[in-house]
């Protein structure tokens, strides 16, 4: 066997197992604040969760496409396109059984999103943080949502 085999399989057998972020699987909505923010988010299938969140504020609507998926250099990273923008990504920096934390220093706001399952996984509850440096003013937006049948509505 070549040292370069030799050395592949030392890396295949060393390589840290993608963590399950099965989890964020679902329909999830969050009326609180004056607004209507849902986001639906796939099980995993073959490395690659697909997400997209709408938000409804007086009146106004917005709209986030994003995806979880390996980078080419193996990592995992939150690609997000808000308003259709090009993607921009944020690697995940630390996962456990609820949470993950995602990260770009490099991007204007957020620099990092954070999700958690406070309530474990068979809870109702999803968290979601953005946090970072704005006009170098540190500041955090959240998103407290509620497990809910697809396409649910907050109440009038």
């Amino acid at each position: 066997m070549s040292v370069s085999s030799l050395l592949a399989a030392a890396l295949l057998q060393t390589a840290a197992p993608a963590p399950d972020l099965s989890w964020l699987a679902g329909y999830w909505l969050d009326c609180s604040g004056g607004r209507e923010a849902s986001e639906t988010w796939s099980d995993p299938r073959a490395g690659l969760i697909v997400g997209h969140s709408v938000t409804v504020r007086n009146g106004r609507s917005g709209f986030e496409s994003a995806r979880i998926a390996p980078m080419k250099d193996g990592g995992l990273a939150y690609f997000a396109q808000p308003d259709g923008a090009p993607a921009t990504s944020f690697r995940l920096i630390d996962s456990g059984p609820q949470r993950a934390v995602f990260a770009n220093p490099d991007n204007d706001f957020p620099h990092r999103i954070i999700y958690e399952r406070p309530d474990g996984p068979l809870g109702e509850i999803l968290t979601a943080r953005i946090e970072g440096a704005d006009d170098d003013e540190n500041r955090s937006v959240q998103w407290r949502f509620n497990r809910a049948e697809l396409n649910a509505r907050c109440p009038l």
